[in-house]
């Protein structure tokens, strides 16, 4: 029950319920999401990113839900295992989002498209999952987080890589998407802009004011539980609301106005654009992979 008589308890309380049901939506937009890009969207180098994304997010936002949950029946949770497992499949959602952004900044480019090879987005979504593991797991362990006891040498070493690396991939897709912007208002006109830049655009803004504060709590965990403990709620409420709303961005960035059309048809509208004549081949390369 919220304790109004605590602010920060209450606090702490109506934005747990919030993340809770606003996970639990989330996980029935992009399993839906999902369905349709395995079954009925052909898979080309920018649905590939949102099918890994997509999955990333699933079970990102299946672990906010099932931990709430239990949290709800037991009373109780271990907090510090529940941060790891649902930072590490944010993380991975990270690593997509960095790698999105860039290749479609890059993609952007005329003379990028031309000499851009087909296994890009494969090998880029591949390295993103394999990457984020021991960047999430190797510092938790070493620091305690997953087993008792800690290597206090070991554990600043891995966990400041892992510090640099995720402050990174925030610096790299922001920076991505800014040149990507400034990319696209100069060589594109407005009239003539692929649905997908939205997707771009609005991927690598979200990144930055959503994925970054669940960054800067892994970067300052050790502190948080002492100093800043509403803090951590609060950031995991912001990256849910970047991993639910998704489906509804692409939904909006397909639909057309005065019309109500399904999902599948949607994803399929802003997905099969093929390069308009006069864009210098700025829209990213649907090839099948």
């Amino acid at each position: 029950m919220i304790n109004i008589f605590n602010p920060w308890t209450a606090f702490n309380n109506v934005v747990f319920y919030i993340t809770l049901v606003l996970s639990a939506g989330g996980v029935a937009g992009n399993g839906v999401l999902i369905w349709n890009l395995v079954f009925h969207i052909k898979k080309g180098a920018l649905n590939l990113y949102l099918l890994n994304l997509a999955a990333a997010d699933f079970l990102f936002l299946s672990c906010q839900v099932g931990f709430s949950c239990a949290q709800l029946l037991r009373g109780s949770a271990d907090s510090t295992l529940y941060f790891v497992i649902t930072f590490l499949w944010f993380s991975v959602g990270l690593w997509l989002l960095a790698c999105f952004c860039l290749d479609g900044w890059l993609s952007s480019v005329a003379c990028c498209q031309r000499r851009r090879p087909r296994i890009t987005s494969p090998v880029l979504c591949a390295l993103a999952w394999a990457l984020a593991l021991p960047a999430v797991l190797l510092p938790a362990d070493a620091c305690g987080m997953l087993t008792a006891g800690a290597r206090w040498l070991t554990c600043v070493r891995y966990y400041s890589v892992s510090i640099v690396w995720l402050l990174a991939l925030v610096g790299l897709g922001f920076g991505a998407t800014m040149a990507f912007i400034i990319w696209a208002s100069c060589c594109t006109p407005s009239s003539q802009s692929p649905k997908f830049y939205s997707l771009v655009r609005s991927s690598g803004l979200l990144l930055l004011f959503c994925r970054l504060p669940l960054v800067i709590c892994w970067s300052l965990w050790p502190l948080l539980a002492f100093l800043f403990s509403f803090l951590p709620p609060l950031a995991t409420l912001l990256a849910c609301v970047d991993s639910s709303c998704k489906p509804l961005l692409y939904l909006l960035a397909g639909m057309q106005l005065g019309r109500w059309e399904s999902l599948r048809v949607v994803l399929h509208r802003v997905l099969s654009e093929e390069t308009q004549p006069g864009l210098r081949g700025l829209a990213l390369p649907m090839a099948h992979v």
